[in-house]
């Protein structure tokens, strides 16, 4: 690394206005004309109180996540810095709008300026992270002199009843009470809209605070377990995941194969021993003291984890004090690969920050296993 990276601004863009947990179903509506029996058992274990969604309560979409991001982005912009001045987009998400083009350039051609690199991560929750780290590495080589690094979710789009009515109505046939698989089901209330963007550049603001990237660290697991999370596929016999694109047609809906789905029973036997493995060795690898970090942000799909990232942590010998936690998953939701971003934004703007502070961020993906950590230090 040639030079210093610091995130100067942080921003963000959470659609229309916050929406409980009985009032889900008005948003999202009724699969099969019938209240979820599940909805109640879910949202008690993931612990979120309130999320934000792009849509109305008639179902409509009020925001795309190109939108979503192209606001979050203008609210960077100041005297400044302009929309003219952007020399790289580094933009993550697991919800694009579409196949091609990249989530990216949509951004780039939403948000305008001139010509600019503009790079693009997908998958899902590591996707963040993933364009924060080359937004990182293009400036510290000396590359670029600013970069604005995006994420964005409308995973609400998956969430509508309309999208699971063909798959309740051909469980009718079978079951007396249908309700859908809950692999499929539990994600339905687990995740939210939204967007963040963050401004890199060489040198720290002139006013307020800045957090100095110190190093970024991922690394999959995708070499010895199968895929645990998916959308536009479905697995075979032997666990393999088979695409869409091998099916006929017709099956696409009767196989539900663009439904986003979770093997629950895999999330829960990896995602922490996991992560547990990798924590220990990015600490050892940049000689880390963790009594050191101030705060840490870990990305939460369900609040049910946190006891389980801490019995980790303590059976490692790098436990991170519950006080020293950030969370704001109860107040905003789920939004995969933008969540980190939220918090950091959140955390920036409380007044609880000072200088020479560690933060750590710790981003768990459970689409194949995959883990992000980052160190930054308040300047």
């Amino acid at each position: 690394m040639n030079s210093n990276v610091y995130v100067t601004k942080i921003s963000k863009f959470l659609p229309n206005f916050p929406v409980e947990n009985d009032d889900m179903e008005s948003y999202l509506g009724l699969i099969n004309n019938r209240p979820s029996l599940a909805r109640r058992i879910i949202l008690r274990n993931n612990g979120i109180k309130q999320r934000y969604y792009a849509l109305d309560k008639e179902g409509n979409v009020t925001h795309t996540s190109v939108e979503m991001v192209a606001n979050s982005v203008r609210a960077l912009f100041d005297e400044n810095f302009r929309a003219d001045d952007i020399e790289l987009i580094s933009a993550g998400t697991a919800s694009p709008e579409q196949i091609m083009p990249s989530h990216g350039v949509m951004v780039h051609g939403l948000v305008g300026g001139r010509n600019a690199e503009v790079v693009s991560f997908a998958g899902s929750c590591c996707a963040g992270i993933q364009a924060l780290k080359y937004a990182w590495l293009s400036i510290g080589a000396g590359e670029k002199n600013n970069a604005v690094c995006v994420a964005s979710e409308r995973l609400s789009a998956w969430m509508r009843s309309q999208y699971f009515d063909g798959e309740a109505a051909l469980l009718s046939k079978l079951e007396e009470r249908p309700i859908l698989a809950f692999e499929k089901e539990f994600l339905r209330w687990m995740l939210s809209d939204g967007a963040a963007a963050l401004l890199l550049s060489k040198e720290p603001a002139k006013e307020g605070l800045s957090l100095k990237i110190e190093w970024i660290e991922i690394c999959s697991y995708a070499h010895i377990r199968e895929v645990c999370m998916y959308a536009g596929g479905e697995k075979n016999a032997e666990g393999e995941l088979v695409g869409w694109t091998m099916f006929p047609e017709q099956e696409w809906l009767s196989k539900s194969l663009f439904s986003l789905r979770q093997d629950t029973r895999m999330l829960g036997e990896n995602i922490t021993q996991l992560g547990r493995e990798f924590y220990v060795e990015t600490i050892k690898k940049h000689n880390l003291d963790i009594n050191d970090v101030d705060w840490f942000l870990p990305h939460l799909s369900s609040m049910f984890f946190k006891d389980k990232i801490m019995e980790e942590f303590a059976l490692c010998g790098y436990n991170i004090p519950e006080e020293k936690w950030f969370l704001n998953l109860p107040r905003v939701g789920n939004v995969a690969s933008a969540s980190n971003f939220l918090m950091m934004e959140e955390l920036l703007h409380s007044g609880k920050l000072k200088k020479g502070q560690k933060i750590l961020l710790m981003v768990p993906e459970s689409a194949r296993f995959s883990y992000g950590f980052s160190l930054l230090t308040v300047c």
